[in-house]
């Protein structure tokens, strides 16, 4: 997937890519070949070992700002972006290929795989942050749970990651301390 003039779902797919590898090196254990690949980055089943070892080496180097969007205004948050951007190699242009219509990309042809995932990663934050702010991007609400998310409910009212045992656990601690408050 190369990403420019975007639709919003692929914006939405990109920003969910790049958090679910964010949350997934937090783990330790990020298989970013197979995500990449799960969500259409067409170079992504080809990359060498060694572009996947600078792509997790910039997604580091990137999630300290995922981790904090939620918590910033639409300013800061552009200015944290701008910072990314001067230090990608963008050129965009104007491709037809794999039986796909005219798009545009945000990388040379020459640029290296982690390059391009990388800025079409920012360039999505980027759109992303011009059209709605920064309201859809969270950090799970679970005690314990880190976990970063894009929210795209209707009403921006998504409080936890995707794992569900983070909502069904603090429901049912709730549930159970309203249940002992009525107790008493």
């Amino acid at each position: 997937m190369e990403l420019a003039s975007a639709t919003q779902s692929e914006i939405r797919l990109t920003i969910e890519v790049a958090f679910q590898l964010a949350n997934a090196l937090a783990d330790g254990a990020p298989d970013v070949r197979r995500t990449l690949d799960d969500a259409g980055f067409s170079r992504a089943a080809d990359a060498s070992a060694a572009s996947i070892y600078r792509m997790i080496t910039r997604l580091n180097d990137l999630t300290p700002l995922l981790v904090e969007l939620h918590r910033l205004e639409t300013t800061a948050a552009s200015k944290r972006i701008n910072e990314q951007l001067t230090e990608l190699p963008i050129a965009p242009s104007i491709s037809e290929h794999d039986g796909l219509p005219a798009h545009i990309h945000w990388t040379p042809t020459t640029a290296t795989f982690d390059d391009q995932v990388i800025s079409d990663i920012v360039m999505a934050l980027a759109q992303e942050v011009c059209e709605r702010g920064t309201a859809r991007f969270g950090q799970c609400d679970a005690s314990g749970c880190d976990w970063l998310f894009y929210d795209t409910t209707r009403n921006r009212s998504r409080r936890f990651c995707s794992d569900p045992r983070c909502a069904s656990r603090t429901h049912t601690a709730d549930h159970r301390a309203r249940r002992r408050a009525n107790a008493r």
